[in-house]
C-alpha cells in the first residue's frame, strides 16, 4: 500500500508540475537562440556554426562562432572575442578556419589556427567581405566587397561658413535599383572579387567594369581561375532577372563567360576532379514561378546539360560529393525542407528531413548543411516545438542525431502549442491543399476558443512544420492558429506555384476560406468567432478575404499591398513585375492592375479592421497601408492605424518589434472576441 500511494504521489506530483509550466510568452522570444551556417571539417570530426541569440538590451540579434564534435561533444565557443561573427570556412585540410567578424572599423577576415587556438585579423578593408572562399591549396581566399563610385552628377555647392548647420547633401542617382528595404538608399558602386594570401597582406581586385560580381565563388582545381556569377550584359539593369556563369583568371583578371542565355545561372560548383561546373538557373519565361534546376557542363563551358528535370521541385546550396560522382542538394517539399543527393544521371535520394528553423518569426523556410569528405552531413534540423538545432546524419547511422539543445534550458520549461497537420481539397478544382493548425496549450477539445487564419507572405514562398515564434504566441493568447499553403505556395512543384500567374489574388483566396471550412467540420473553428491576418502578402490575402466575404469577427492587414497601380511605381522592386505578375506596365493595363487590387474591394469591407506597418518600408511602403485606413475611416468603419517606427519590411527583424505586432494583433481581436469558453 505505501509502494502505491508512493507512486500515486509521484503521478500527481508530475502531472502538477507539467500543468505549472507557464505558456510559451512575449519576453521568451529574447532568449531564443539558433543554429545558422554549419560547416562541417574535412574530416567530419567537427563543425564549426553561427550560434544566433538576441540582445535584450540592444534590440537586435547578434551571431558568435561556436564549435562542436559531430557527435555533440566538446561544445566550446570558437574565440573570446564578443563581438559579431559569421562565414566561418574550413581550410581544404581543415586546420584553420577564416570567418568574418566585426571591428570598430567595419568587418574584418579573421584566421583561427585549429591546433592552438590562436586567432589573428589578416585585413584591413574599406568595406565589409562577403563569399569568403578558400584556394585549393589553402594559400589564398577569394572574397567579394563593394568598390564605390562618384555620383552621377557633382554639383558645385559653395562651402559653408565654419560652424554653420546646413542641410545634408542630396542623394543622387541614375540607377533603376536605387533603394533597398532594409538597407535604404544604395550608394553608387560595385561588388569585386578580391584575393588575399592566408597570412595576410595586401589585397589584390581581381574583377573590373560596372557589374556586380557576388555570391558564390568556387576555385579552379589547380587554383588558377575563380568562377561566379554576375550579370555583365550591356542592359543588365534592365535584364536583372538574367545572370551568366564567368570564370575569372586568379593572375590576370581575364574573364570569360560560360553561359549564355536569357535567365539565371547562378551558384557554380567546381567537381573535385576538376572536369565538372555545377550551377543552378533555368531558361526564363517570364513566369509567376519556375524552378530553379541543377545543370552540369564542362570546366571549359561546353557540354551543358540539365540534371534534375526529373525533380519537380526548386533546389539550392548545391555540393559536390567526394567522388565527383554527384551532388548534395537542398530542397523544400510539401512545406518542409530536405536534403538529397543527386547523380549525374539525375537519380534522387533523400537523406534528410526537416531542415531549416532559421527564420524564427513566421515558420517559413530556410536553414543550410554541408557536408564531409567522407559524407557526414551537418544541417540546421527544426520541428514544430524548436527552432534550428544542429544535426548530423551519415556514416554508419542512417538517422539524423540532434547534437545541439540551445533552446532547452527554455522550451522544455514551457508549455506550447500542439502543431498538427491538415489536408482538405480545393472546392475550385479538386486540388490538394496542405495547411497546419497550431491548438492553444493544454487545449480541451470541449471547449470552444476563437479561430485565427494566418496567411503566409511571398506569396511564392512556403509555411511547413517549423518552429514559430508567432504562431506560438498567438496560441498561448488563447487562439486556435491555422496557417495553410495555397496554390502560389512553392515545395509543390513549378505548376502548383505558377496558378497565380496574371491571377493574383485568384484561387488562392478559395483554397484559404475552404480551409477555414474544413477546419469547422473538424470541429476546431466557428463560424462566430473566424479571424483573419497575414503581412505582405499575406496581408494582401487578409483584405482580399474581407473585401469578399464579412465571416470574420476582425482582421490585421498588416504592411499590404492595397493599389497595386500605386504599389508597382514606388516600392524599391517596382522594376519586377510587369509580365511577370501582371501583362505590362501599370498604365499600359490599368484596368487588369486594379482588378486584382484588394482597394477595388474596399466598398464592401465591414469587418472591423486594424492596419499595420512599417514606417521606413520600402516593400509595401507605408502608402499602401494607409490607403486601407483612409477608405475605412471615410466609410466610418471601425479601423486603427499602426505605424512602427523605424521598422522596414522585416517588421519582426527586431525582437521587440515582433512582440508589438503580435501584441497588437491579439490586442485588437480580444476586443471582438466573445467568452465562449463558459458557454
Amino acid at each position: 500500500m505505501r509502494a502505491l500511494l508512493c507512486l500515486l504521489s509521484a503521478m500527481l506530483a508530475m502531472q502538477f508540475s507539467v500543468a505549472q509550466k507557464p505558456n510559451f510568452s512575449y519576453l521568451d522570444v529574447f532568449d531564443l537562440q539558433y543554429v545558422s551556417d554549419p560547416q562541417i571539417s574535412p574530416n567530419g570530426e567537427w563543425v564549426v556554426y553561427r550560434r544566433m541569440s538576441f540582445d535584450i538590451m540592444k534590440d537586435r540579434s547578434v551571431g558568435n562562432l561556436w564549435l562542436v564534435k559531430s557527435d555533440g561533444g566538446q561544445h566550446q565557443k570558437l574565440t573570446t572575442r564578443e563581438v559579431n561573427e559569421s562565414s566561418a570556412r574550413w581550410s581544404p585540410n581543415g586546420d584553420r578556419i577564416a570567418f568574418s567578424s566585426s571591428t570598430e572599423n567595419g568587418s574584418e577576415i579573421y584566421m583561427y589556427w585549429v591546433a592552438n587556438g590562436k586567432v589573428a585579423k589578416l585585413t584591413q578593408l574599406p568595406f565589409g567581405p562577403s563569399s569568403l572562399t578558400w584556394s585549393p591549396d589553402g594559400k589564398s581566399l577569394a572574397f567579394s566587397m563593394n568598390v564605390p563610385q562618384a555620383p552621377p552628377v557633382s554639383a558645385k555647392i559653395p562651402k559653408k561658413p565654419k560652424g554653420a548647420k546646413w542641410a545634408d547633401a542630396p542623394r543622387i542617382t541614375d540607377r533603376v535599383y536605387h533603394e533597398a528595404d532594409g538597407r535604404g538608399y544604395i550608394k553608387p558602386g560595385f561588388n569585386h572579387i578580391f584575393k588575399v594570401s592566408a597570412e595576410g597582406g595586401a589585397i589584390r581586385q581581381l574583377t573590373s567594369g560596372d557589374y556586380h560580381h557576388r555570391g558564390t565563388l568556387s576555385w579552379s582545381v589547380d587554383g588558377s581561375k575563380i568562377y561566379f556569377s554576375a550579370n555583365r550584359v550591356p542592359d543588365w539593369e534592365y535584364r536583372f532577372r538574367n545572370s551568366e556563369v564567368y570564370s575569372v583568371d586568379a593572375e590576370s583578371g581575364t574573364i570569360e563567360a560560360l553561359t549564355e542565355r536569357d535567365g539565371p545561372d547562378y551558384s557554380p560548383k567546381v567537381s573535385p576532379n576538376g572536369k565538372y561546373i555545377a550551377y543552378l538557373g533555368y531558361e526564363d519565361k517570364y513566369e509567376a514561378f519556375q524552378t530553379r534546376k541543377l545543370h552540369i557542363m564542362n570546366s571549359d563551358g561546353s557540354g551543358k546539360r540539365m540534371v534534375s528535370g526529373n525533380l519537380d521541385r526548386t533546389i539550392s546550396n548545391i555540393q559536390w560529393d567526394a567522388k565527383s560522382a554527384g551532388l548534395y542538394i537542398s530542397y523544400d517539399d510539401k512545406g518542409n525542407g530536405k536534403v538529397g543527393h543527386i547523380s549525374l544521371d539525375g537519380e534522387v535520394s533523400k537523406l534528410a528531413d526537416n531542415v531549416g528553423g532559421t527564420s524564427l518569426g513566421r515558420p517559413y523556410g530556410g536553414g543550410s548543411f554541408t557536408v564531409s569528405k567522407n559524407g557526414t552531413i551537418a544541417f540546421t534540423q527544426s520541428r514544430p516545438n524548436y527552432p534550428a538545432e544542429l544535426a548530423t546524419i551519415g556514416g554508419k547511422s542512417k538517422t539524423a542525431r540532434k547534437v545541439t539543445a540551445l533552446n532547452q534550458p527554455l522550451l522544455e520549461y514551457r508549455t506550447l502549442g500542439e502543431v498538427e497537420e491538415v489536408w482538405y481539397k480545393s472546392s475550385y478544382d479538386g486540388r490538394d491543399i496542405q495547411g497546419w493548425v497550431v491548438y492553444p496549450p493544454n487545449y480541451d477539445k470541449n471547449k470552444k476558443y476563437p479561430f485565427m487564419v494566418e496567411n503566409h507572405g511571398g506569396p511564392i514562398l512556403n509555411y511547413g512544420d517549423r518552429f514559430s515564434a508567432e504562431m506560438q504566441l498567438y496560441a498561448s493568447a488563447g487562439y486556435v492558429v491555422f496557417y495553410p499553403n495555397p496554390r502560389g505556395s512553392t515545395s509543390y512543384g513549378e505548376e502548383f506555384g505558377n496558378l497565380l500567374l496574371n491571377n493574383y489574388p485568384g484561387q488562392d483566396y478559395n483554397d484559404v476560406m475552404d480551409g477555414v471550412d474544413h477546419c469547422i467540420k473538424m470541429g476546431i473553428a466557428h463560424e462566430d468567432q473566424l479571424f483573419v491576418t497575414g503581412g505582405s502578402a499575406g496581408g494582401i490575402m487578409s483584405a482580399w478575404m474581407i473585401g469578399k466575404n464579412n465571416r470574420f469577427e476582425a482582421a490585421v492587414v498588416a504592411k499590404p499591398v492595397m493599389n497595386w497601380i500605386s504599389k508597382t511605381l514606388v516600392a524599391d522592386n517596382y522594376f519586377g513585375y510587369a509580365n511577370t505578375r501582371y501583362p505590362g506596365q501599370p498604365w499600359e493595363n490599368f484596368e487588369g492592375y486594379w482588378k486584382f487590387s484588394p482597394i477595388s474591394l474596399v466598398g464592401n469591407i465591414e469587418t472591423p479592421t486594424m492596419v499595420m506597418v512599417g514606417m521606413n518600408d520600402l516593400r509595401t511602403p507605408p502608402s499602401e497601408a494607409k490607403q486601407l485606413y483612409h477608405a475605412l475611416k471615410l466609410r466610418k468603419i471601425e479601423t486603427v492605424l499602426v505605424e512602427i517606427p523605424g521598422a522596414s519590411h522585416g517588421i519582426a527583424s527586431r525582437p521587440s518589434n515582433l512582440i508589438t505586432k503580435i501584441a497588437n494583433t491579439v490586442a485588437w481581436f480580444d476586443k471582438y472576441r466573445t467568452d465562449i469558453e463558459n458557454e
